[in-house]
């Protein structure tokens, strides 16, 4: 079977012994700050990022489960006792995904032109009027899930039994950027047993060294193609890489992997190696898309005609989308975010990707005060639209 012509693929398990972390370089810090120097000293920034990441990420969370682990498996449901798969063979992918980009990577010369000129760098003394609510994790009852967002593209998705994580980022700071303008809407200690990890791609601001060294090893995640050996050489034994249109199950729950308008680096000499995408999270009882990072365009479409039945509720990045030249190709603004959940065929939208880095040039809440006009603009229920402040929870029924 072919990776791509069928949508259903086997989950893959570690089966040799972890690999040793390679050098890594921290090129997005410096050209984010100072374009000019960056390039002087780029020889020098994997062994300082290795440093940091390693001194950041030392804490651990304990191995002992507070219930049993929900069984891992692919897709579809095996005819067998549940338990976890059995080892099986290492994916092949290409040597890249450029033939997946819908526009061309952005270039080094823009990139120094427009972080040179500050245009990503709007003043911040709006931060306070981020609204921020820790009022702790709720627990959902019967066959209800409970959203809570952390801040940025961080989500935990309690639904069908799982505790789930989208792109966990509990950093005070990740690379090329000023510290976080608001807390984690929930404090790590505060989290319970986490059953399963979505990772929508490879960009410090939705895959952050640091957290994810403080997730047991035994913690299930779901990434894109190519991102496995990430995961494995950090020690975590239960890592599910798929392609678009493929999906893989922990406990009742079945993860889709979906397509994006975007892309992916993490160093210099990896652009486009691995994959992009959200995720569709389905319960027997509800659907959750979280798109991840995505410029607007036909393959929200795509997704709302693979569920006919509809999805619940759509988690949408509405901020980091000014200067639009720059921007559009990857990131939606907010009329576009609303639009996109129209196409997907969701029901509810919440929003994500604002208030809490600076990553482009538009004002702090134009973002969440865009969309709800919007949303209003296209006639949607204004009680469907989940603009929830940091660490904010709502409940989905059935």
């Amino acid at each position: 079977m072919s990776q791509t012509s069928h949508p259903e693929a086997a989950a893959t398990e570690l089966t040799g012994p972890v690999e040793e972390p390679p050098r890594r370089s921290g090129w997005s810090a410096r050209f984010a700050t100072r374009p000019a120097r960056a390039l002087r000293q780029l020889g020098r920034a994997p062994k300082r990022m290795a440093v940091a990441e390693a001194a950041a990420g030392s804490a651990t969370l304990p191995e002992a489960p507070t219930r049993p682990e929900p069984p891992v498996r692919p897709e579809p449901r095996p005819a067998r006792p549940p338990g976890r798969p059995a080892p099986a063979p290492r994916r092949s992918w290409p040597g890249g995904f450029r033939d997946r980009l819908t526009s061309p990577v952005p270039t080094f010369q823009e990139l120094l032109a427009i972080m040179w000129h500050g245009r990503l760098r709007p003043g911040v003394g709006d931060a306070d009027r981020i609204p921020v609510h820790r009022d702790g994790l709720p627990r959902p009852t019967g066959t209800d899930a409970v959203l809570t967002w952390v801040g940025h593209a961080t989500y935990v998705v309690q639904i069908g039994g799982l505790t789930i994580l989208t792109d966990p980022v509990w950093a005070r700071k990740i690379p090329g950027t000023r510290p976080r303008l608001t807390p984690p809407g929930v404090a790590w200690a505060d989290l319970p047993r986490i059953d399963a990890v979505v990772i929508s791609h490879n960009h410090y601001d939705h895959l952050d060294a640091p957290t994810v060294r403080r997730l047991p090893r035994s913690t299930p995640v779901l990434v894109p193609a190519g991102l496995r050996s990430w995961f494995t050489r950090r020690g975590f034994r239960h890592v599910i890489e798929l392609d678009w249109w493929e999906s893989g199950w922990v406990g009742g729950v079945r993860f889709d992997f979906v397509p994006a308008h975007h892309w992916s680096r993490r160093t210099v000499w990896d652009t486009c190696r691995t994959l992009w995408g959200g995720w569709v999270i389905a319960s027997d009882d509800q659907t959750i898309y979280f798109a991840g990072d995505t410029g607007y365009g036909e393959r929200f479409a795509q997704i709302g005609a693979r569920y006919p039945g509809g999805i619940d509720l759509a988690l949408m990045p509405v901020g980091a989308f000014e200067p639009r030249w720059f921007m559009q190709a990857v990131h939606v603004d907010p009329a576009q975010a609303v639009r996109a959940c129209q196409d997907v065929g969701a029901r509810r939208m919440a929003t994500m990707h604002w208030g809490t880095f600076v990553l482009s040039g538009e004002p702090l809440l134009a973002p969440v005060e865009e969309a709800r006009a919007a949303w209003a603009e296209a006639g949607r229920d204004r009680a469907d639209l989940w603009d929830l402040a940091v660490g904010e929870s709502r409940v989905l029924t059935t």
